[in-house]
C-alpha cells in the first residue's frame, strides 16, 4: 500500500521513510495537499552465497543427460546444413 506524506514529513522523518523504502514500501509525496512525486524503492540484483545454492540443489534429482539429448534433437534443428 502507498502511503502518502507531505514534503515536510519527507525532510523531518526521512530516517522512518527511508527504512520504510528498504522494506519496500512506497510514498506519494505531496505539496500543499497536492500530489508532486513518488518515491519507491530500487529494485536490487539478490546474490546468494555459492556454498547457500549448493545446499539448495543437493537434494535435487539427478538428470539423464542422455534423455536431455534426445529430448534437444527431437525438438530442435541442429543440422549443419545453412538454412537458404
Amino acid at each position: 500500500m502507498t502511503e502518502q506524506i507531505s514534503q515536510r514529513e519527507l525532510r523531518n522523518d526521512s530516517g522512518r521513510i527511508m527504512r520504510a523504502l528498504d522494506e519496500g514500501r512506497t510514498f506519494i509525496v505531496s505539496r500543499n495537499g497536492h500530489p508532486v512525486g513518488e518515491l519507491r524503492p530500487l529494485r536490487r540484483q539478490r546474490f546468494i552465497a555459492a556454498q547457500a545454492a549448493v545446499e539448495i540443489f543437493r537434494h535435487a534429482p539427478s538428470l539423464d543427460w542422455s534423455a536431455v539429448r534426445d529430448d534437444i534433437d527431437e525438438y530442435v534443428d541442429q543440422d549443419i546444413e545453412p538454412r537458404g
